[in-house]
Formats: C-alpha cells, structure tokens, sequence
C-alpha cells in the first residue's frame, strides 16, 4: 500500500514486521524514519548508504549493503534438479513459493515472487548452507520465473553481496545500490 512516497508492505514475521520500499532517497524517507517507533520494521531505499544516512532519525541502523537487480528475460523452466532433491511449487495470493526438500530430510531451499503489474518481485531465496554449490538456487529462481511468466515481463530482486554472482550469471543487472535500514 502506498505510504510517505514508496510502498509499506506487511511482512508479519516477529524479526520483520513491515518493510517501507522507496524508488530513492526522499523527504518520504526522512518522514517515515521519524513517524515509524516501533522495532523490526525497515526503510529499504534504491540509493546509496551515503545519501540515506543523513535522512534517517536517531536509532536507525543501516544493515549491510544489497543490490536491486532486474532482469526483462523470465525464461522457460530449464534447470536440472540433482538427483536427492523434490521441488515443489505452489500458488499464494499473487504469486508463488518454490521450495526444494532433500529427499533425506528437510528444506534445502526456497523462494518466492509476486506479481505487481507485469512485475515479478523475487524475494526471500535462500538455500541452506549445508545444500549450496549445487544449483538448488538457480532451480528456485528458473522455477519462480517460468511460474511469474503467466503475468509479468520483467523481474525485480534485491540481491546480498553473495547472492549477486548467482543472478548475475542468469542474466541479471544492477539497477542500483539498495540501502536497508532498521529499528532494532
């Protein structure tokens, strides 16, 4: 929903409660940094450190630096699940999750995307560590696309610092830094 100039979206989770996403750094920033008291909810802000910092309040901290990334390629499920593993996918309310269970037992990873517009938003892929360097991440994210290609043209994600070489050898690019910051 829209909120100070960007979007507030309910997360629900007790260590994430909301996120406020704005395109860059605005006096919406600097509004909602004073208006939002409560903790473990975060301003994420396509812009640099440098130029959120000033607009924060006190008792604010900036998390370590991500990377908003887009792609225009949703391409045809094409990844090969290594054998041990199961993947499921299923439809939520305007979107999908992808998950990879080890046959052993247990999550080996997951996704999500939603759909906004023509719009996939990629969010919250993660293998676990004991299941990396086995393109498990690269199935989430081929099985997630190929899922959003029924409504969107183009995919959008926020990428960590180890996360970015995996999307940027499927084709994906940097829109700009992505400045997250917290109460805690």
């Amino acid at each position: 929903m829209p909120a100070y100039g960007g979007f507030r979206i309910d997360v629900g989770l007790p260590d994430q409660k909301a996120r406020y996403v704005f395109p860059e750094a605005s006096a919406g920033v600097e509004e909602a940094s004073r208006a939002i008291l409560e903790p473990y909810v975060f301003i994420k802000v396509c812009s640099r450190p440098e130029d959120v910092q000033p607009l924060l309040a006190a008792g604010w901290v900036i998390k370590p630096l991500s990377f908003m990334m887009t792609t225009e390629d949703l391409t045809e499920f094409d990844a090969r699940l290594p054998s041990g593993y199961q993947l499921q996918c299923e439809t939520v309310a305007h979107g999908y999750v992808a998950t990879i269970l080890s046959i052993s037992g247990g999550l080996a990873a997951s996704g999500r995307v939603f759909i906004a517009g023509t719009t996939a938003v990629f969010d919250q892929i993660e293998t676990h560590p004991d299941h990396r360097r086995r393109g498990l991440g690269r199935v989430i994210m081929r099985k997630l696309g190929a899922a959003a290609r029924d409504g969107a043209t183009r995919g959008s994600l926020v990428a960590t610092p180890d996360g970015r070489g995996l999307y940027n050898s499927m084709g994906w690019r940097l829109h700009s830094l992505y400045t997250t910051a917290v109460r805690e």
